[in-house]
């Protein structure tokens, strides 16, 4: 058949013979595509239908079946159990080991197994948990979030494994429970309690970064995540009389709530340009629009002493998010029955602070906003932010990746609006970046904790051969 051995016939299946006059190199390496491709859709579409909600996770079966996957592939793997807290059901990470020469240190990939909830009736196509293939698309929750990025982890170990490839370092493979709930059971418990996992590793790739496409036709940029803003997530309560709400009382703990979060609603932080945020702006400059790549290389000017500027860049919600604090209200609890007033009326917020700023002085000024009302804050999730360097062999190793791919684009030393778990691998002094060789356009990654989270087979595919090129640039 077109001249072709049995084993590409097979790999080429219903390729046909268009590419007669293809060398066979060139059909070999189609052929490997196609592969990975239809792999990761197929790994990735079964890893969906798992159903790791978090809370309460679940995520055992997930990590049995990729490790039974990375065992097949004859690369060492098992699942960790990891603790379950109150919840009955069984918690687990993924963790692998691919063996290189031992000549420098670990590099760990890290991704997560648990997801936030799906609710079919909230605009989604299709059973977010059914693991929907259609139109060169995998659809449902995880697909970005951060599943798809775990088998784009494991097709790469695969990868390295079936081409023999040898680095000098060994790459571990870890993909842990909670990340969703602030990845104390998960990430957080395995950097405390089962360090032997990483093998002194001292570099590691996590989600958070991507590839950005200018839908313009200009450069993409790279965005390599070495930063975040820190969660500071709390709970506000209030106190009041309870009773029949057939008297209204002004002073009942509903009422007091309210007061409390449309104060802390309104205040608004003032801006500040932190050293991390500057550098990405200096390096997002050259994308920039004519009259805004000035403010882009000087941004902490820009914002004070040019109005223009400051109310285009403030207009742009992932732009302002990188210049202050912000808080969100997302939980409110009152009481039980319609006619009933209750003693205690309680919200979450979701803060996150920038680099150096802590929660603990950050709570206080909240509290000081709401003194009148007898609002109380607690606590519920915190942690100090804190930065990767850039002149890294790993940061090295993307940007060559990068030119060597695409000549044109723009390296950029991102810092997330959201955290990851790798403030825990930052911690106890492993570089840690975030970056997902995915490429995406404005808006397409909305359906992260959204409807309709979906990722394209193609994007899987250039992933795969993506991350394996960097891992060998690092070499």
């Amino acid at each position: 058949m077109c001249g072709m051995t049995p084993i590409i016939v097979l790999l080429l299946g219903a390729l046909g013979c268009a590419g007669q006059a293809q060398t066979n190199d060139e059909i070999r390496v189609e052929a490997a595509t196609s592969r990975i491709g239809e792999q990761a859709a197929r790994i990735l579409a079964r890893a969906i239908q798992f159903r790791t909600v978090n809370p309460p996770g679940d995520e055992a079966p997930l990590a049995a079946y990729l490790a039974g996957l990375l065992e097949a592939e004859g690369i060492e793997a098992r699942a960790i159990p990891t603790p379950s807290g109150e919840s009955k059901l069984g918690r687990a990470a993924v963790w692998a080991r691919l063996p290189g020469t031992g000549e420098r240190p670990p590099i760990v990939l890290l991704s997560h197994l648990d997801v936030v909830p799906a609710n079919p009736d909230e605009g989604w196509d299709a059973d977010p948990f059914a693991g929907v293939r259609r139109a060169g698309e995998v659809l449902g929750r995880g697909a970005l979030d951060a599943k798809g990025v775990a088998v784009v982890h494991l097709l790469a170990l695969s990868e390295l494994a079936r081409r023999r490839v040898r680095l000098s370092r060994d790459v571990v493979l870890l993909a842990t429970p909670d990340e969703e709930t602030g990845g104390r059971d998960g990430a957080g418990w395995i950097v405390k309690e089962r360090p032997q996992l990483l093998l002194g590793a001292e570099l590691l790739l996590t989600e958070g970064g991507g590839i950005h496409v200018d839908p313009a036709g200009g450069p993409d940029s790279w965005q390599v995540a070495v930063s975040e803003k820190s969660p500071c997530w709390l709970r506000v309560a209030t106190h009041g009389r309870p009773g029949h709400s057939s008297v209204p009382d002004p002073d009942a703990a509903v009422p007091r709530l309210l007061t409390a979060l449309d104060r802390i609603r309104r205040q608004q932080p003032p801006l500040h340009v932190v050293p991390e945020v500057a550098r990405m702006f200096r390096a997002l400059a050259p994308l920039a629009p004519a009259e805004d790549a000035t403010g882009f290389a000087n941004l902490a000017d820009a914002l004070a002493f040019d109005a223009g500027f400051r109310g285009r860049f403030l207009a742009e919600p992932a732009y302002a998010a990188l210049v202050r604090d912000t808080v969100a209200i997302t939980v409110l609890r009152g009481g039980p029955r319609t006619n009933v007033v209750p003693a205690e009326a309680a919200a979450h917020l979701d803060a996150r602070l920038l680099p150096g700023r802590a929660c603990e002085e950050f709570s206080r000024e909240l509290a000081d906003l709401a003194t009148d009302t007898g609002a109380e804050l607690q606590t519920l999730l915190s942690f100090a932010s804190a930065s990767s360097p850039v002149e890294t062999p790993l940061y090295r190793a993307i940007v060559a990746t990068a030119r060597a791919r695409d000549p044109s684009a723009v390296v950029v030393p991102r810092v997330l609006a959201g955290f990851t778990d790798a403030h825990y691998f930052r911690e106890i002094g492993i570089t840690a970046y975030g970056f997902v060789p995915r490429w995406q356009r404005r808006g397409e990654q909305r359906g992260v904790h959204g409807p309709n989270e979906r990722v394209s087979v193609e994007n899987l595919e250039r992933g795969v051969e993506t991350l394996v090129a960097i891992l060998e640039q690092l070499d």
